[in-house]
């Protein structure tokens, strides 16, 4: 699959773009703050309908505008599909498929699938547990469209009973409903547990030789799942710690409190490894991504690589620009100067200056619209 073409209206700093990207290697370069990032989230956007960043959607309208458009043009297995989203400064947002408009977000998977790799991804081992959760829910919710359905509800289950333990110490008769509660919510979370679980076995079928390959042979790389509950003991420490919950006033058990474990020859690289175990790590977590997808979805995804080259060594950078050459992946960065010393193949260069954006072409360029 490919982004053949993205066009933006008052979507961050752009007031209007319209950029026409190659099947192969498409490079974004320029200054800080120009909004090459910009463009990469507006891709995010429409395969999945939310910004990398976690933005809120009145976060990127342009400023003094109430409503912001992206149009993305996607091709998959030859047929043609066009994403349009309406994002609004009041209101939910709209999104339509060839012009029709759908009802949940749900309906947009699978058109669509990206890996995005930002600099804050080389920090997911060093970071909290929420971090690495975020990563498994990211990936699974664009692959296993169950597992997006059972994550959306038992987050709205964990919000709905959290609200309800505070609501007891003014309202102590409220308690006979936080049962109803409990086995929804331990209905939802055995089966997150399940498929994370077999998400992590996935993943280190494929790790494994690809650390090898990146380190030279020096490290065994294995990813661990580190439930906070296993699913069959969920509903007895759901009771157990129903006194503790009620005291905080939050649920203190759940897959929403799990982590994964990075070990590195038997070493936590979490709190034992050191920044270069810890970046060679993350970049084989998410070449292993790329492979999943793969996998999963007979097809390639689209890999945006945010400013991620001038935080690797040499070494490591032309590992994941030689792994990437069969897939579009477009690429923000600073200057050109790695990937000429490194002769890699670029189809299309645009240079980004403040919100507009120029296509070189053989010393000759062309302004997009």
């Amino acid at each position: 699959m490919i982004i053949k073409s993205i066009e933006l209206s008052n979507f961050r700093n752009y007031e209007t773009l319209n950029i026409q990207f190659d099947y192969g290697t498409n490079i974004l370069y320029g200054d800080n703050a120009q909004g090459k990032t910009n463009i990469l989230e507006a891709a995010y956007f429409s395969g999945t309908t939310k910004s990398h960043k976690g933005s809120k959607d009145k976060e990127v309208i342009r400023f003094d505008c109430e409503e912001s458009h992206i149009r993305t043009i996607v091709e998959k297995n030859d047929k043609e599909y066009q994403i349009d989203m309406h994002l609004r400064n009041r209101g939910s947002k709209g999104v339509a498929i060839n012009k029709i408009p759908i009802k949940k977000a749900s309906e947009l998977f699978g058109i669509l699938n990206i890996v995005f790799f930002s600099p804050e991804d080389l920090n997911i081992i060093k970071n909290g547990p929420a971090e690495r959760r975020r990563f498994l829910d990211a990936e699974l919710c664009q692959l296993d469209k169950l597992y997006l359905s059972d994550l959306t509800k038992y987050n709205k289950i964990l919000n709905q009973r959290n609200k309800l333990l505070k609501d007891i110490g003014f309202r102590p008769d409220l308690m006979e409903t936080l049962s109803v509660w409990d086995m929804q919510l331990i209905e939802t979370g055995k089966r997150i547990i399940k498929r994370r679980k077999q998400f992590i076995e996935e993943l280190n079928d494929i790790i494994g030789q690809i650390h090898s390959n990146i380190s030279g042979g020096k490290e065994v790389l294995i990813l661990k799942y580190e439930p906070n509950i296993d699913d069959i003991f969920f509903e007895d420490e759901l009771l157990k710690s129903k006194q503790k919950d009620l005291k905080l006033c939050q649920t203190t058990v759940g897959p929403h409190r799990d982590d994964m474990l990075f070990s590195v020859n038997d070493i936590d690289i979490r709190k034992y490894g050191s920044q270069g175990q810890q970046r060679t790590s993350a970049l084989s977590l998410k070449l292993a991504e790329i492979e999943i997808v793969k996998k999963s979805i007979h097809n390639t995804p689209v890999l945006l690589l945010d400013d991620v080259l001038s935080e690797l060594d040499s070494n490591r950078q032309n590992y994941l620009l030689n792994s990437i050459s069969d897939i579009q992946t477009i690429i923000t960065c600073t200057g050109l100067e790695e990937f000429v010393k490194n002769r890699f193949h670029i189809n299309k260069v645009f240079q980004v200056i403040n919100g507009k954006v120029y296509e070189k072409n053989d010393s000759i360029e062309h302004e997009e619209e």
